[in-house]
């Protein structure tokens, strides 16, 4: 859960600082720009606020690795709630109405994650796992759409170094295999999610896991 918070606080400043021109600049969601991935997170933190009202009384039938689902291909953006992004982002008009409500919003998700008790059994696209793997699965969550965010601004705050750390092991989890040492946690979460090709060297050296990949969660 310190991960969470960590990761998320990260992100929401990253926003945060961003002028308003990177707001038109593609992210690394495909067919996103930026300002449509932060709509997007605005309503990931509505999720996670939802999410933790919404206890569950049965056991759990999944935890912070089953709680993601491997798809056969990457979004096309021709999903409703996709191809509905782009549209609730531009309705925004400038771009401080959209940090003010990822402000808003992400502040009180963050507090909600913070008085959450880890045990309390909670439940979300009908599933039932407990909130301190729930949150736990959101690391991964918040550092891929860190990685999106600055995809294509250098200038960006990168994710912070143990919550990529956090995210590898997580991802490494959900493939059953780790990834080679001489790959950076970025290029792990990178390359693993098919937000990059690897390289010649990088896919001699994945081996057989280079035939698992991407890692294409929903």
């Amino acid at each position: 859960m310190e991960f969470f918070s960590h990761s998320w606080q990260a992100l929401r400043a990253a926003v945060a600082a961003l002028p308003d021109e990177d707001f038109d600049q593609p992210s690394g969601c495909a067919g996103w720009l930026v300002r449509d991935l932060v709509c997007h997170l605005v309503i990931d933190a509505q999720d996670v606020l939802i999410t933790l009202v919404t206890p569950a009384e049965s056991e759990p039938t999944a935890d912070a690795v089953t709680y993601w689902e491997l798809l056969d291909a990457p979004p096309t953006g021709e999903d409703p709630l996709d191809a509905l992004i782009p549209r609730l982002a531009a309705a925004y008009g400038e771009p401080r109405w959209l940090k003010f409500h990822l402000d808003d919003v992400g502040s009180a998700a963050g507090r909600a994650a913070e008085l959450a008790d880890p045990a309390l059994l909670v439940s979300t696209q009908d599933k039932v796992l407990t909130a301190g793997d729930y949150l736990a699965a959101y690391v991964l969550e918040w550092t891929l759409h860190h990685l999106d965010l600055t995809a294509h601004l250098p200038s960006a705050a990168a994710p912070p170094a143990e919550t990529l750390a956090a995210a590898r092991t997580a991802l490494e989890r959900i493939a059953g295999a780790p990834f080679p040492a001489s790959f950076s946690d970025e290029a792990a979460l990178r390359v693993g999610t098919g937000r990059r090709t690897p390289t010649d060297a990088e896919r001699a050296a994945l081996g057989d896991l280079a035939a698992s990949l991407p890692l294409v969660l929903g």
